[in-house]
């Protein structure tokens, strides 16, 4: 379960005037959205320090595959949507950019909210079927 983001900036300027305005820490925390321990920590970061400003990096390895990458392979399967994940990984592959695993590329398409789907087999209707539907319509018909 990842943390929460930190507040920006602006936010935390605001929990600093708000405290020296006398406001108390509730209210601090409903009015800019966080919970109590942010205002409590980042008003005594302030204190101590004099400094709000957070030295929060992001977690793990940089994205392989980035925005314009994430463009270009939902363009991929666009066009052809019969493809295979090992067949949209070759493609990809075949552009200017670092290659990426079939991996990289089938979590970036479940992210992208494109995952497989099988097409259904729905029996054709025969003579008989039509019949009775036509039957049934003409029965309620008003």
């Amino acid at each position: 379960m990842g943390k929460a983001a930190d507040p920006g900036e602006f936010d935390r300027g605001q929990i600093v005037m708000a405290r020296r305005l006398g406001t108390s820490i509730t209210e601090t925390a409903r009015l800019v959205g966080c919970s109590r321990s942010v205002v409590v920590s980042i008003h005594a970061k302030w204190i101590n320090d004099g400094d709000t400003s957070s030295r929060r990096q992001g977690v793990g390895s940089p994205r392989v595959i980035k925005d314009k990458g994430r463009r270009r392979l939902y363009r991929l399967v666009k066009q052809n949507r019969c493809q295979t994940v090992a067949q949209l990984t070759a493609l990809y592959n075949k552009g200017p950019r670092a290659s990426v695993s079939k991996h990289t590329v089938q979590r970036t398409l479940l992210d992208m909210g494109l995952c497989s789907r099988r097409p259904t087999r729905v029996p054709l209707l025969t003579k008989r079927h039509r019949q009775f539907s036509l039957q049934w319509a003409r029965k309620y018909r008003e």
